[in-house]
């Protein structure tokens, strides 16, 4: 998993954002049941703010290494452009 958690650089720090992409953009927010980072109710009132298209997965923050065929899942219907609202 550190392999894959590169550092980000001090410059986003001043960075500038004029209009946020989830504002006109569709998204699509896979939310993590069990995360103990951070807590479900709190992804799910991020996920709603920005409109997003929702699907909810029992599993902990490193999602994408416990439930990888749900994340390329949710990948694929955003590619797509749809989404299943299965748990």
């Amino acid at each position: 998993m550190a392999d894959s958690q590169v550092p980000w650089g001090v410059q986003a720090l001043s960075g500038m954002v004029s209009e946020p992409a989830w504002k006109s953009k569709p998204s699509w927010y896979l939310v993590s049941t069990e995360d103990k980072m951070i807590p479900p109710d709190a992804q799910r009132t991020m996920s709603k703010r920005a409109g997003s298209k929702v699907v909810e997965v029992k599993g902990s923050h490193a999602i994408y290494v416990s439930q990888p065929r749900a994340v390329a899942s949710l990948i694929e219907q955003a590619a797509n452009g749809s989404v299943s609202t299965e748990k």
